[in-house]
């Protein structure tokens, strides 16, 4: 499956809202994050941070991405999602190529990094199958309270680096 990435809509926006995937992956569900869901229906950020990624060949909404490029654009960070039936099918390295393409146009950084769970394995091998190696686990504070443990990875946005 090839990939193609536009500015988010509101119906995508909205497709995204009802995604449900089966557990452990449940804590993606957008409802389980209520700033996640509220920044993905930012129309200001629509185009700017956050965007849609089409079936190239259908046109179908295959995914979303979201980018936050570092204040020198030296890094970009990657945050993502595939629609629930197509996860563990092998598309995660084109998926994740097709977001750093799109960013490496855009911003021309020198790193790309990415935070997950570091129990999502499957992920995290899909990440490491597109050249991102394990960093750091850390404690993330939100402004509800929330503490969440992550793992960052990152690469080089050069792919011949």
């Amino acid at each position: 499956m090839r990939f193609s990435v536009r500015a988010l809509t509101g119906q995508d926006a909205d497709a995204v809202a009802g995604w449900r995937y089966p557990a452990p992956y449940d804590v993606y569900d957008a409802s389980e994050d209520p700033s996640f869901e509220e920044g993905m229906r930012d129309p200001e950020r629509w185009g700017e941070l956050e965007f849609a990624v089409d079936d190239a060949e259908t046109g179908e909404l295959a995914g979303f991405l979201a980018l936050t490029a570092s204040a020198d654009h030296g890094s970009v960070e990657i945050g993502l999602g595939l629609r629930p039936d197509l996860t563990g099918r092998g598309l995660g390295p084109s998926y994740i190529e097709a977001a750093m393409a799109f960013a490496r146009e855009r911003w021309r950084p020198s790193m790309f990094v990415l935070d997950v769970f570091p129990w999502n394995e499957r992920a995290i091998r899909a990440y490491e199958r597109a050249g991102f190696e394990r960093g750091d686990i850390y404690v993330r504070r939100f402004p509800d309270g929330n503490e969440v443990t992550f793992l960052r990875m990152a690469r080089p946005a050069d792919p011949g680096a």
